[in-house]
């Protein structure tokens, strides 16, 4: 099981038992769950990352936080300026993300009171706001 997690090859369908061992591997703290339910993802956990010295390959991996993501996209809409920004560039932005979680982020930012839209189609374009 650990080996098939350190080769980055996906969990089969598993049965029963090796469910089990993935719980108690979890358990212990030699694996970490990125995400929850449906795509659920595993890794090793940080200690091992630390002691093989490739602690970037583990921030790599598990990915930047919620927060991280958002002052990012707003970097991106800041530096664009005045022409705006489309969903696309925006995605680019954070590729490791699904357009689903970068628009939910865009919603919580425009919920925040930190962009607007402008359009209601793909040619639409995110503005920060003025005053932020």
């Amino acid at each position: 099981m650990l080996d098939l997690v350190h080769r980055e090859q996906p969990i089969p369908s598993t049965p029963p038992e090796l469910r089990m061992r993935l719980k108690h591997l979890i358990d212990l703290g030699l694996i970490e769950c990125l995400g929850r339910v449906r795509g659920t993802q595993y890794m090793l956990c940080r200690k091992y990352y630390i002691l093989t010295k490739k602690t970037g390959v583990y921030t790599r991996k598990k990915g930047l936080d919620k927060e991280t993501n958002k002052k990012l996209l707003l970097k991106h809409m800041r530096d664009s300026d005045k022409k705006g920004s489309k969903f696309y560039e925006l995605h680019q932005v954070l590729p490791a993300l699904s357009r689903d979680q970068v628009q939910q982020l865009l919603k919580e930012l425009k919920n925040q009171g930190d962009i607007y839209l402008e359009g209601k189609t793909s040619s639409s374009v995110w503005f920060v706001k003025p005053n932020k």
